[in-house]
C-alpha cells in the first residue's frame, strides 16, 4: 500500500512537472515553428541583426567574467565569515533582483551618465564614456546579473567542508593557498553555474541597457527596434535567432562545465 501511494505521488509530481515544462516550451516552440522562412533568412543575413546578436553574446560573456572577478571574493567572505551587517550585505546583493530594470537603468544613468558621480569624472579624466558605449552595456548587464554570480558561488563555497581548509592551514598553507588549491577548485561547480546564469541573464537584459546605453544595440533592443520600425513578423524572426543562439550557448556551457567536472571526478 505504501509503495502504491509513493508511486501515485511520483506520478502526480511528474504531471505537475510536465505542465511546467510545457508552459516553458510551448511559447518557444510556437515562436520557432510559426516563422516565415524568407523573413527569417532576411533577418539572419541582416548585418545589423548579426552585430546586435554578437554584441549580446560577447558583452554578456565579458559581464560574466567581470562578475566572477568581483563576485567570487565576496561570495567566499559571505560563505566563510559571520560579521556585523552580513544580512544587510546579502540583502544589498539581492536588490537588483527586486528592482524593475527600467528603474535600474534610470538609477545607473544618474551615476554613470555624462554628469553622474562616476560617469562625469571617468569621462573627464580617463576619456571613457558609459552612455552609448559597450562599457555602458556591460555596466547595465552587470547590475542586473551580479546576484546570480554571488549567490551561486556562495552556495559552492558553503558546500566545501570547512575541515579540509582547517587541515590545510595546520599543515602550513597560507589562507590564499587554501583558497586557491582547495576552496576554489571544490566550489567550481557553483562558480560555473553562477557564470552561466550571469551570462544568460545578461544576454537577455533590455530595460537597463536601453536607458543607460542604447547603442551599440544588443539583440533585445534590436528586437524592440525592429518591432517599432517594421512589424511583429520581422521582430519575431530576430527574437527566434536570439533564442536559438541563447539555447545553443546555454546548453553548450552547461555540458562543457558539468561534463568536464564529471570526467575530472572520474564519474
Amino acid at each position: 500500500m505504501k509503495f502504491k501511494r509513493s508511486s501515485l505521488m511520483y506520478y502526480f509530481f511528474s504531471l505537475i512537472g510536465g505542465l511546467l515544462i510545457l508552459f516553458i516550451l510551448l511559447p518557444l516552440l510556437h515562436s520557432i515553428l510559426s516563422q516565415s522562412p524568407p523573413i527569417l533568412l532576411k533577418e539572419a543575413t541582416d548585418r545589423g541583426v548579426q552585430e546586435a546578436i554578437f554584441n549580446s553574446v560577447f558583452l554578456a560573456a565579458v559581464t560574466a567574467m567581470v562578475a566572477a572577478l568581483l563576485g567570487v571574493p565576496l561570495a567566499y567572505i559571505l560563505a566563510r565569515r559571520n560579521f556585523f551587517g552580513k544580512s544587510l550585505v546579502e540583502s544589498v546583493v539581492d536588490i537588483p533582483l527586486a528592482v524593475p530594470h527600467t528603474v535600474a537603468g534610470i538609477a545607473l544613468l544618474f551615476v554613470f551618465g555624462r554628469y553622474g558621480v562616476v560617469g562625469g569624472p571617468v569621462e573627464k579624466y580617463l576619456g571613457l564614456r558609459f552612455v552609448a558605449t559597450r562599457l555602458g552595456v556591460v555596466a547595465a548587464m552587470l547590475f542586473v546579473s551580479l546576484p546570480f554570480m554571488v549567490n551561486s558561488a556562495r552556495e559552492g563555497f558553503e558546500s566545501v567542508d570547512v575541515r579540509l581548509e582547517q587541515v590545510a592551514r595546520t599543515l602550513g598553507a597560507t589562507p590564499f593557498e587554501v583558497f586557491r588549491r582547495i576552496s576554489f577548485p571544490l566550489a567550481m561547480r557553483g562558480i560555473l553555474t553562477g557564470w552561466v546564469l550571469t551570462w544568460a541573464r545578461a544576454i537577455s537584459e533590455f530595460g537597463a541597457v536601453i536607458i543607460l546605453a542604447y547603442h551599440p544595440m544588443t539583440a533585445p533592443i534590436k528586437v524592440w527596434d525592429t518591432f517599432t520600425q517594421l512589424d511583429l513578423r520581422h521582430s519575431s524572426a530576430v527574437a527566434v535567432l536570439l533564442l536559438s543562439v541563447c539555447l545553443v550557448g546555454f546548453v553548450s556551457f552547461r555540458l562543457l562545465a558539468y561534463g568536464g567536472m564529471r570526467k575530472g571526478n572520474g564519474k
